[in-house]
């Protein structure tokens, strides 16, 4: 039960290995395991191990622990190593475990010196060599007072899994009187703290809040997560230098609230820490599957994003249409940044010249090109007047100065990518020059998508796959169905689906990927059921099929 070489010298080139403190005579120490455990950023011969020991109350003192990794549920340890988790990190420990085999499962744990056990997790390595598939659950958006997490219970569920992909907006900022807050008095999940997050400790508390969740910890338990954060893990819109939701004015400094809010991120979140000499922004990362898939999680939020246009649900006027439209179109404007895109078509050229049939793309925000909906000829004007009627009167004028921008050729969301036009090409070119035409995975939106992408030629680029929100509304909670109006609306998307939460379901073999769009029946109650909203099939190169 003692930690082989490989893994003592993983842990000691991340700074994680930490000597347990001694002394004759010393109480054991203790610490509850009330935020689970969970494990993430998987490799072929390990992954990150992560859990937080509740120290007792009043004590501000370290917890040793211990970590062991098994080859099943009730099998005897194969390594074990020590870690502390330390009040300066909030209690929280992260170990980089190694030495393991690739492609196989692996179970894991903790125990505090009192001989207090954590739960049972469970991960995946990374297979090496020939592989005939993977299987990925693919989240976003998993606002705390929004709804139960039923999808995670679902995802806890899967007989087959080797991933959970998570694309961002794991912790939402908002105080007990903001976004989602009538939900949240209802179901009994208003935010802790109260108040919106501004500090470091503000940002521990809404992470550890998430980490109780018992749906949340199951799924954490079942699979290895590679995560990347969104805009809600600081601050609504955010971008390089500031964020919709900040006002520096009465918010203080934006770097000091991001940094405040990446400490707890990588504190709380089962995520390799940062790269040597890299800033905390920095989290794009690649992971290969054997000979079947490379894996990039790219960043687009703090790193390089110009400043939004105009934020979600803004109302413009046509006195703003042209400026606005001038703005999107600045050739300078950009998401990811030329190192981060120079590295990417590395990653994607490097797959293809290695052969592999599929390079995924895990993104933030949706890429294809989706005007808004002209929801009164689409609809029309009776039942249009029907469906305004039973609106209320703020949502209403909204609604009016969203059709008429619309009409006007604005696009449905300035935030996504296309509210950088210029970039997106630039991204195609990138896709070309790699030789690759990858599946865009995105998250944001709180709705599903099976988009075929083009460039400005009209060439196929890339196909994307958007999944919806966990617990996050969506606009089909006003205007249900509208999900269908924006497909009809856009050539490039095939489905979209604004009605319904759960999960996207990825599984790709050697002739094709298809994707499931999961759901669960409802997010205010248990028991629940799923079901399949719609499949679509993708492959090497032609466009997406919709499946029965």
């Amino acid at each position: 039960m003692t930690i082989n070489r490989r893994g003592a010298l993983s842990l000691l080139g991340t700074g994680l290995a930490l000597t347990l403190p001694a002394g004759a005579g010393a109480a054991p120490a203790t610490g509850r395991f009330d935020h689970g455990v969970a494990s993430g950023d998987p490799a072929a011969d390990g992954a990150i191990l992560w859990t937080r020991a509740t120290p007792p109350a009043g004590s501000n003192a370290d917890v040793p622990l211990r970590w062991h990794v098994a080859p099943a549920a009730d099998a005897a340890p194969i390594a074990s190593g020590e870690v502390v988790a330390r009040a300066a990190r909030d209690f929280t420990a992260k170990v980089a475990a190694s030495g393991l085999s690739a492609g196989s499962e692996y179970w894991f744990w903790f125990t505090s010196e009192d001989g207090t056990r954590s739960p049972v997790g469970r991960f995946r390595t990374l297979p090496t060599g020939a592989t005939a598939e993977l299987v990925f659950a693919v989240v976003s958006c998993q606002l705390y007072p929004g709804g139960l997490y039923n999808a995670y219970d679902a995802i806890a569920r899967s007989d087959r899994l080797d991933a959970v992909l998570h694309l961002g907006d794991y912790i939402y900022e908002y105080g007990a009187e903001g976004y989602g807050a009538e939900m949240g008095a209802k179901l009994g999940r208003l935010p802790e703290p109260r108040h919106e997050i501004l500090t470091l400790a503000d940002y521990r508390l809404r992470h550890a809040q998430v980490k109780r969740d018992p749906d949340m910890q199951a799924a954490h338990a079942r699979a290895a997560f590679i995560c990347v954060w969104d805009d809600h893990e600081v601050a609504n819109d955010s971008w390089m230098h500031g964020a919709e939701n900040h006002d520096a004015g009465t918010e203080g400094d934006w770097e000091k609230r991001k940094a405040a809010a990446m400490q707890a991120y990588f504190e709380w979140m089962p995520i390799r820490d940062p790269r040597p000499g890299e800033p905390w922004d920095a989290i794009n990362r690649s992971f290969e599957f054997g000979d079947l898939a490379t894996l990039a999680m790219v960043e687009t939020r703090l790193l390089a994003r110009a400043r939004q246009v105009a934020a979600k649900g803004a109302a413009p006027t046509q006195a703003d249409y042209a400026p606005m439209m001038a703005e999107r179109a600045r050739a300078d404007r950009e998401l990811l940044g030329p190192r981060q895109q120079r590295w990417l078509e590395g990653t994607l050229a490097a797959s293809v010249k290695a052969g592999k049939p599929w390079q995924v793309l895990g993104n933030q925000v949706v890429m294809a090109r989706v005007a808004g909906p002209d929801v009164e000829r689409q609809l029309g004007a009776e039942r249009y007047a029907a469906m305004m009627a039973k609106m209320p009167t703020a949502y209403r004028q909204r609604m009016a100065a969203a059709l008429a921008s619309y009409r006007a050729g604005l696009p449905f969301n300035f935030d996504s990518w296309d509210g950088y036009p210029a970039a997106r090409e630039r991204l195609y070119a990138s896709f070309r020059r790699a030789g690759s035409r990858p599946i865009v995975l995105s998250g944001d939106s709180h709705a599903a998508w099976a988009n075929d992408l083009h460039d400005q030629k009209g060439t196929l680029a890339a196909v994307e796959f958007g999944t919806t929100a966990i617990s996050s509304p969506s606009y089909g909670s006003l205007l249900p169905g509208i999900g269908r109006l924006i497909a009809d609306a856009n050539e490039e998307v095939q489905f979209c689906d604004q009605d319904n939460k759960g999960f996207l379901r990825l599984t790709l073999t050697r002739e094709a990927a298809v994707a499931e769009f999961a759901t669960v029946s409802t997010i205010v109650a248990k028991p629940y059921t799923t079901a399949v909203a719609a499949r679509f099939r993708a492959t090497s190169r032609g466009p997406l099929q919709r499946l029965a």
